[in-house]
């Protein structure tokens, strides 16, 4: 007996119909059971429909080819995407445009609604190539990744959707799901996106050290994030310029829409301290308790990061000073005071002020540089993407140590 999706054509149709827009266009189809990384874990979503793009041979090796894309494997009423929310995608039937375009990078956009969407690309070519991926606005969910001539790897991440797709507070960015294929030599052989509406998030409560900063040489660890978790987890990057901890409580845009998409298990990190410069220590201790008690209310949960270093040298070459260590004009030691409210409320931390400060430490005053934006802004505070990259490891290594985060879901070894 044929299995039918639900409101759809039975399997062997839409088989037949795939096949046959396939053979018509020339493209290639990613196989639809193929997800994630070749080695990597099984989707935890289940069976869903998905958007196949067949890319021409000629993507990524000079051609400049555009290729218009596929239809849902779910065929039913209506054309065209349906409306949707940050908690997953609305119904989507019929019809879903995807576009892919250039060589290098090869940039594709799907109309796709808010929500959670596992990728499987199929990276390289007749040629040696060399691919990174970023999702959105500048989130790195693939690091660069070689392939041999001709050969092919499959690899999977998994991508937050929503409006604004940047920062909460920052342009409204394009509609639908925007993915970039770059690095040294891009090549994409095929690409299928599914809807993953079950699968756990992992969100970011921060400021302008952790959120998805717009343009470069910016970036935040939280942008840097997904390069080290593997298909079957979402980095949801709430984090937002200049924002303290009551402004990120109180702006409904930050913390109130971070509590109304927590679902139970999925975890919420919490890194503010930067802008807090005049909030009293017993402001700052119910600000951040009150976020724990709201995750916590909705089966989150919770986890306190101490903030990021500032780049402020003592002349015997240590931080060991209150700008480099957070102690804010009132005298609060706001790291700390986050250190002492994680014990008594029995929160996961991950002290990333002591962890950056070894880093930086260890790199001294002249290589340290480079982790930050002194070279081009004189900027001890923001982060390089280097500097973003190796913080954002450090995040994801502590995660992995405490069991917060499956060693299966992370890429690599940070």
């Amino acid at each position: 007996m044929n299995r039918r999706a639900r409101g759809g054509l039975p399997r062997r149709v839409r088989t037949a119909l795939l096949m046959a827009l396939t053979a018509a266009t020339g493209l290639s189809a990613l196989p639809a059971q193929a997800h994630g990384d070749a080695a990597g874990p099984a989707s935890r979503s289940g069976p869903a429909p998905g958007v196949d793009v067949g890319v021409a041979p000629s993507v990524g090796a000079g051609l400049g080819a555009r290729i218009g894309a596929e239809l849902w494997t779910d065929l039913g009423p209506g054309s065209g995407p349906g409306p949707g929310s940050g908690s997953g995608p609305g119904p989507i039937h019929g019809t879903v445009r995807g576009d892919c375009a250039g060589t290098a990078p090869v940039v594709c956009h799907f109309a796709l609604p808010p929500g959670t969407y596992e990728v499987t690309a199929l990276l390289g070519g007749a040629t040696a190539g060399r691919t990174a991926v970023t999702a959105e606005s500048r989130r790195t969910v693939l690091a660069e990744t070689a392939t041999a001539p001709g050969r092919t790897v499959r690899r999977g991440f998994t991508v937050d959707v929503r409006d604004p797709e940047g920062e909460p507070t920052g342009p409204v960015g394009s509609p639908g799901l925007d993915l970039r294929f770059g690095g040294a030599a891009p090549l994409l052989a095929a690409l299928r996106v599914t809807p993953a509406p079950r699968t756990p998030r992992l969100f970011l409560a921060g400021d302008s050290t952790v959120c998805d900063q717009a343009a470069e040489p910016y970036s935040g660890w939280g942008q840097q994030l997904p390069r080290y978790l593997r298909q079957g987890i979402s980095v949801a990057n709430y984090a937002d310029s200049g924002e303290g901890s009551q402004s990120f409580l109180d702006n409904p845009a930050l913390f109130p829409a971070v509590e109304a998409r927590v679902r139970p298990g999925d975890l919420v990190l919490v890194q503010l301290a930067h802008n807090d410069k005049q909030t009293r220590a017993d402001v700052y201790r119910a600000n951040l308790t009150a976020m724990v008690e709201r995750v916590r209310e909705r089966g989150g949960r919770p986890v306190l990061v101490t903030p990021v270093v500032r780049r402020w040298f003592n002349t015997d070459g240590t931080l060991a000073n209150g700008t480099a260590l957070h102690v804010n004009g009132l005298g609060v030691d706001l790291p700390a005071e986050m250190r002492a409210l994680a014990a008594r409320l029995d929160v996961p931390l991950v002290d990333l002020t002591a962890l950056t400060r070894r880093r930086v430490e260890e790199r001294g005053p002249e290589a340290s540089k480079a982790l930050f934006l002194y070279d081009e802004k004189r900027d001890n505070t923001h982060t390089s993407e280097r500097g973003a990259t190796e913080f954002a490891a450090l995040v994801v290594g502590e995660l992995r140590a405490q069991g917060l985060v499956r060693a299966s879901l992370v890429r690599g070894a940070p």
